[in-house]
This record gives C-alpha cells, sequence and structure tokens, in this order.
C-alpha cells in the first residue's frame, strides 16, 4: 500500500471522534455529512475492523477505535506542529503557549522571566500550571516545563537542557541561634529542632551531607515536617529550628539577614535543574524565544 493510501479517511476519522458525530465532524472539515460516513467507512472497510458503535445520538469509540485513535491524533499533531514551525519561519512569537513549573521555583525565579516575556511578547497567551507532581510533558500538551530532579524519561520526542545544580545549605533565625546556641559541627547541629520538608508520597526528604558527614543521624525526627517549601521557609524565620534549604528560596531573607547560613562547610549540591520541551516545538518562534530567555536567566552556576 502506498503511504498516501495509508493517510486517506485519518482526518475524518479523528474529527468525527473528537466530535462525537459525523455531522460535527463535517462541520468542522467543511464538508458534507455524507463524505465523512463514507470516508471513516472506507477506512473501517481497509482496517478490516469497526471504529465506532452507532447510535441514534451518538457515535462511541470502540475498543479498536480508542487504540486507533491515540496513534492518529498524534500523528496529526506532529503534521501540524511540522506545518507551524514552517509557517513561523522568522515570524514574531504568537499563541497560546502551555508551560509546567514546580511550585516554589516556580513561583520564586521563573515567573519574574515570564512576565518580563509576556511584556515583550504581547501576542503570546502563556497558560502556567504550578505543580510538583509529575506532568507527562507530552501527553498533556506542555511546550515547556521547568523540572527539578530527575528530568523526565520517556519517548525520544523530548529534548532536555540542564542549566545546573541547586546548593542547599543549613540555616535558621538569628533569634534561634541566640536562644539555642549555633553548632559547632554536624553532632551539635543535629541536636537543633530541625524543620524537614515532607513529599507528597508521605516520605521525608532527609537532609544531605557532603562525604556522608552526619548520615548516622538522618533517620532522627525533625521538630515540624511540611509539605511546602515555603512553608519552610516561614517557620525557620519564626525561630522554630534549622532547615535545609535550596539558595535560591531563601537568597531575599539572607540578603536581610532574617536568615543566617549556619556550618557553610557542609553545604552541599541538591537536585539537578533542567528545561524539558518536545523537539518538534523548539523552532515554533514563541517557544524558542522562552528557551533561550530561560537558558539565560535560570542558568546555575
Amino acid at each position: 500500500m502506498l503511504p498516501t493510501e495509508r493517510l486517506k479517511g485519518i482526518e475524518a476519522f479523528v474529527a468525527a471522534a473528537e466530535s462525537g458525530s459525523f455531522t460535527a465532524a463535517a462541520d468542522r472539515l467543511n464538508l458534507t455529512t455524507s463524505a465523512i460516513s463514507k470516508a471513516v467507512a472506507r477506512l473501517e472497510s481497509r482496517l478490516d475492523c469497526k471504529l465506532f458503535t452507532r447510535t441514534t445520538r451518538r457515535l462511541a469509540l470502540t475498543d479498536e477505535g480508542t487504540a486507533f485513535y491515540a496513534t492518529c491524533s498524534s500523528v496529526l499533531k506532529e503534521l501540524a506542529d511540522a506545518e507551524a514551525v514552517l509557517a513561523a519561519h522568522g515570524s514574531e512569537p504568537i499563541g497560546r503557549l502551555r508551560i509546567d513549573l514546580p511550585v516554589a521555583f516556580g513561583r520564586f525565579r521563573v515567573m519574574p522571566v515570564l512576565l518580563r516575556y509576556a511584556q515583550h511578547y504581547p501576542a503570546v497567551t502563556p497558560r502556567v500550571t504550578f505543580t510538583d507532581r509529575f506532568v507527562d510533558v507530552i501527553e498533556e500538551g506542555i511546550d515547556i516545563a521547568v523540572r527539578i530532579g530527575v528530568a523526565q524519561n520517556g519517548p525520544d520526542g523530548l529534548a532536555r537542557r540542564h542549566l545546573g545544580t541547586e546548593r542547599l545549605i543549613f540555616c535558621a533565625s538569628p533569634a534561634y541561634l541566640k536562644r539555642c546556641g549555633v553548632p559547632r559541627d554536624i553532632e551539635s547541629l543535629m541536636q537543633l529542632d530541625r524543620v524537614l520538608y515532607g513529599r507528597a508520597d508521605g516520605g521525608i526528604s532527609a537532609w544531605r551531607f557532603s562525604e556522608n558527614a552526619g548520615a548516622e543521624h538522618r533517620d532522627r525526627p525533625g521538630r515540624m515536617v511540611l509539605g511546602s517549601a515555603e512553608a519552610q521557609v516561614e517557620a525557620v524565620k519564626s525561630g522554630l529550628g534549622v532547615a535545609q534549604l535550596a539558595t535560591w528560596l531563601i537568597r531575599r531573607e539572607l540578603d536581610s539577614g532574617e536568615l543566617v547560613e549556619i556550618l557553610p562547610e557542609h553545604a552541599t549540591e541538591g537536585l539537578p535543574l533542567y528545561l524539558v520541551w518536545p523537539a518538534s516545538r523548539q523552532l515554533i518562534p514563541k517557544v524558542d524565544a522562552l528557551l533561550k530567555l530561560l537558558t539565560n536567566e535560570l542558568r546555575i552556576d
């Protein structure tokens, strides 16, 4: 079978599946209902299987139709993306742009960059989501995602850019250190009240130490466990204990003196930072412009 023969009826099938009826699909594609019905019938005959169950009110995909739709919709999207890249070559950024960010890092570091981007490109409409859960970039139609930790493993269609690794330090408020004393070493640090981070899966993130220092103390319970890095900052500022936090999160508090770094010799690397995006969309101007800006602004040396 010629490759062009395989494409016949695909657009009509996808439109019918998404619209729920041949009539709605016909309106969408500016064809007659009869043309849509015949295209789908020929496709079913060629595939030798039923793609839809038909009722007087609505079409419903069969199991085979559901599986075939997933592949066909992906193929049509790839073609649309390829056409968009060619059509947009040399043009100004325009259109909706979907961005997914980690909650705290997104608010503190990425949003100021996005606001400048939006001001510079008024024809682009950013749609930004904030979540610390795993998001499948391609499955959920994300144009660009910022990831802290492991970059998404998955299809070859994903591109990734490593921006560096965060720096973690131990910190506390001056009032707390005045009340409880400044620790001289890991042993005395572990005697202080610890404000820890609780993950969504119920686990508690252990403190990181360089060269296994303090490893024997990692399981010691904390004074408080919070499921938000921002809440950790507020708790430490309030004098409730010591936390290990990324410097990007507390730069303002360190500069103002609200928080003080302790045991700087035990600062260590945290999690890696990545940009992740569908490789097929990189040359679209709105995506390319934001990738360049985020790379310049978020890179950690």
